[in-house]
């Protein structure tokens, strides 16, 4: 049986805990670009949609 190559599997995992790493910046990133409205908040509702819990701007049921 062969012996295990640990210096291998070491360099594997590291190189694989670099790639979560850069890819959870660049994702971070990305919602701190384009996810942010004027004001700082990251939802913004649609102006067609009534907002829930107002009965002002609902919808009228029938």
């Amino acid at each position: 049986m062969a012996t295990p190559n640990y210096g291998y599997e070491k360099r594997q995992k590291e190189l694989a805990k670099k790639r979560k790493k850069e890819d959870k910046l660049k994702a971070k990133a990305e919602r701190k670009v384009g996810g942010e409205g004027s004001d700082g908040n990251p939802y913004q509702p649609d102006a067609d949609q009534p907002e829930p819990g107002n009965p002002d701007t609902a919808a009228p049921q029938a």
